[in-house]
């Protein structure tokens, strides 16, 4: 058995600096090096969320990391996920189950009268801590916005819980990286402070060297050592947790290659479904609400989404509903999932505005199917003839009139999943359809002629695999592990 390590935080001077990355890392290092390791982040705010193997959700980030690190995902990895339904109300997910939405401004400062969510938070971390070692912690966004300090369940006052040493990560692309490490932790308490134990600059671009001098000056001002410093990469790929940089990946359509349009909705969810697609050599993927690009693709797809009314609202407005029919009707294929499967059907229905005030709007009409919202959120893992997936939605989904029953998918449970017209005109419940291979090349066929390598199915979970490696070898090359481990181990 190997020697128990301390808890470990990688907490951050901002947001998207590379926590969640840096994590996944440490968890394929730590299970490399012969431990049992486990991720975990007290409060996830994300649309991106996963279904664990209980049927339960969590943020997809721990996921990922859960993946990296060789082991089921549960919900003690994230016990707390905040899905925002708007700039003020966010849905709130305890323990893998919605118990209702809030306002930011009851949720940050006046809290529930019923639920104290710190003790549910560190009841979930004591529970991970009995089984795994080390805790692979993600702090979020900064640990210095000091006026959310009473209320913060993730950074400093969980580790503090925890018990945890924190590595503090900045991320040098941006800027100032000096003046964020510095005063992240200058502004915390003097307890909090201690708990600070490693500084890990991340994202770096360039000769290696030119940061001796910054690296020397920052442990001189801060009285921590900089553990690494990781450079920037652009190979190696991982599940992203943000969406933020969808709409910047490349739409010109590229000969010889699939191209799959993904309709960029405004709340859009579990994009992680097209990431398997995106690494594929046969096809070129990418996210557009632009009439003219949707023309142009051979495969549409419509993805999941947070409001599928209101999205569905917005294609009808600003003419991407019109485009999508025109395209099938001109021999693209559509493929809908989750809320996209919704929005293909004849109608959406919300009489008990589950959703909003919109009680129904009519869908683009090219599924015989209905949906009525309902408040009951449907969360499970499943198998198919086509391999696994899950399910992460609410409304209810039947046949229209008089159509006859044309299921997708065929579960291992005895249900019956989505709706087939043919080969070109589908839709499922199902995130993670894609990954894969032979939905994947069932959903290519119909454009096997324009692709010279359309027999060589794509292995994402290999590929997947390669990739943690990968990620891990190189942060173990630019970090000094020696120094980490003493740093864990240390009473």
């Amino acid at each position: 058995m190997s020697e128990k390590l301390h808890p470990v935080m990688f907490a951050g001077t901002g947001s998207d600096v590379g926590k969640s990355i840096v994590a996944a890392a440490f968890c394929r290092i730590f299970l490399q090096d012969g431990y049992h390791p486990a991720p975990f982040k007290a409060q996830n705010m994300a649309l991106n969320s996963y279904a664990t193997p209980e049927g339960l959700e969590i943020g997809r980030a721990q996921a990922v990391q859960a993946e990296a690190a060789g082991i089921p995902c549960h919900t003690d990895m994230n016990p707390l996920l905040l899905k925002p339904q708007s700039d003020h109300t966010s849905q709130v997910i305890l323990n893998g189950k919605p118990i209702g939405n809030k306002n930011a401004y009851d949720y940050w400062r006046c809290g529930t009268s019923d639920i104290d969510f710190r003790s549910e938070v560190c009841k979930a971390f004591d529970r991970l801590n009995t089984r795994y070692n080390p805790i692979v912690m993600e702090g979020a966004g900064s640990i210095s916005e000091i006026n959310l300090r009473d209320t913060d369940l993730v950074n400093l006052p969980m580790a503090r819980h925890a018990k945890a040493d924190v590595i503090l990560v900045g991320d040098i692309d941006r800027g100032g990286v000096f003046a964020s490490v510095y005063g992240s932790i200058a502004l915390q308490t003097p307890e909090d402070r201690k708990l600070i134990k490693g500084i890990i600059i991340n994202k770096f671009r360039g000769d290696m060297r030119l940061f001796d001098e910054g690296r020397k000056m920052l442990e001189d001002l801060c009285g921590i050592p900089v553990l690494g410093v990781i450079p920037y990469y652009k190979d190696i790929h991982i599940e992203e947790e943000d969406s933020v940089a969808l709409a910047q990946k490349s739409f010109i359509m590229q000969q010889g290659k699939i191209n799959i349009a993904v309709i960029m909705l405004q709340h859009l969810s579990n994009y992680t479904d097209f990431d398997s697609l995106e690494q594929d050599p046969r096809i070129h993927l990418f996210y557009t609400n632009n009439v003219d690009d949707i023309n142009k693709a051979d495969i549409i797809i419509l993805p999941g989404t947070k409001s599928t009314l209101h999205d569905l609202y917005e294609l009808r407005r600003n003419g991407c509903a019109q485009a999508i029919i025109k395209a099938h009707r001109n021999g693209a294929s559509v493929l809908g999932i989750c809320g996209g499967y919704q929005m293909m059907g004849v109608e959406v229905c919300d009489p008990d505005h589950v959703e909003g005030d919109i009680e129904r709007l009519p869908g683009l009409g090219l599924l015989p199917i209905t949906t009525t919202m309902s408040g009951e959120k449907v969360t499970r893992q499943v198998t198919c003839e086509y391999g696994s997936g899950y399910e992460i939605h609410m409304g209810e989904t039947r046949h229209f009139g008089e159509a006859k029953p044309s299921p997708l998918l065929h579960l291992s449970d005895g249900r019956e999943d989505g709706y087939l017209v043919d080969s070109k005109c589908m839709g499922t419940y199902l995130h993670g359809i894609l990954d894969n291979a032979s939905f994947v090349e069932f959903l290519l066929q119909p454009f096997a002629d324009k692709i010279a390598n359309a027999n060589k199915p794509f292995d994402y979970q290999a590929f997947k695999e390669e990739q943690y490696d990968k990620l891990a070898a190189n942060v173990r090359k630019h970090v000094d592990m020696d120094k980490l481990y003493q740093i864990l181990k240390d009473n």
